[in-house]
């Protein structure tokens, strides 16, 4: 019985020794994402994904930095749209299946597998993915995630889950058909088939193509044009389309009409219509 207490002390010291020597190691490891704020008036947050060698396969540490970055940049008053991207090899080519190899049904039911991964589609500001290269997998359901999509002219996307033995993970399943229709969204699932970026535009999935030295360019004077809008507003409006997909059109009118509604209480509704009113632009406060 006396040596319980010894026992237990030296599995607490080899606990917190493993907990030092992970986080040392996390704090040692390169990063995975570079941040920067673009544009003439450096009101557009750029988050590149930079793990080359993999083609920005997603890790844990790589969306940890992201879910981390997209969570401060939500708060940064400075900061009026975000555009994620990657490399002109790829946007991101999918999860980590290395990392996720070895998972068992337990652990990955009862824990916090892909809980970083939500991050993307809670952010309030807009957020424009430009994609080049492979969208695949986990990569295609991040950029899917994301309010607008810019696709360079080589981009590939899809869902080669099927292949591997499983199936989408984060929203691959769902997004697809209220974005492409049920019939397409179970050909890609179901066979794991690349879709071009042209066949993405018509598909809906994408909002326009350009060429592939051109689109991460684009995306941040989309970002631009946005963040000149009140912030307020925008966040409104995006709300306001988002909940498109959830509810049935006659909730969704109600939904839009009340925060139309909602707007009149604003000063930037106010300021927004004086301006134009005067023939002037208009100085939002976002209040």
């Amino acid at each position: 019985m006396m040596r319980f207490p010894s026992i237990l002390a030296r599995n607490a010291k080899l606990c917190v020794n493993t907990k030092q020597i992970q986080m040392a190691a996390l704090s040692t490891a390169p990063e995975m994402i570079k941040v920067e704020k673009v544009g003439e008036k450096k009101n557009v947050a750029l988050i590149k994904l930079n793990r080359p060698k993999a083609l920005n396969a997603l890790c844990d540490q790589l969306m940890s930095e992201l879910s981390d970055a997209l969570r401060s940049l939500d708060l940064d008053t400075s900061v009026g749209a975000i555009v994620i991207t990657g490399s002109e090899r790829a946007f991101a080519a999918g999860a980590d299946i290395k990392e996720m190899t070895d998972n068992e049904f337990a652990s990955t039911f009862s824990g916090r597998f892909l809980e970083n991964w939500t991050t993307v589609s809670e952010v309030k500001k807009p957020v424009i993915a430009a994609v080049n290269g492979f969208a695949l997998g986990g990569g295609n359901e991040i950029a899917m995630m994301c309010d607008i999509i810019y696709a360079g002219e080589k981009a590939r996307f899809g869902q080669p889950e099927i292949k591997i033995g499983t199936i989408p993970g984060a929203g691959g399943t769902q997004r697809w058909v209220r974005a492409a229709g049920k019939s397409f969204a179970m050909e890609v699932c179901l066979t794991g088939d690349q879709v071009t970026a042209q066949e993405a535009k018509e598909r809906g999935i994408v909002s326009k193509v350009f060429p592939v030295d051109q689109v991460v360019g684009e995306a941040v004077k989309l970002g631009e044009k946005i963040a000149d809008q009140s912030p307020l507003i925008v966040q409104m409006a995006k709300e306001a389309v988002n909940k498109a997909y959830e509810l049935t059109l006659q909730e969704g009118l109600h939904f839009e009409r009340r925060l139309f509604h909602a707007t009149f209480a604003t000063k930037d509704r106010k300021e927004g219509m004086t301006a134009f009113a005067e023939k002037r632009k208009p100085q939002w406060e976002s209040k």
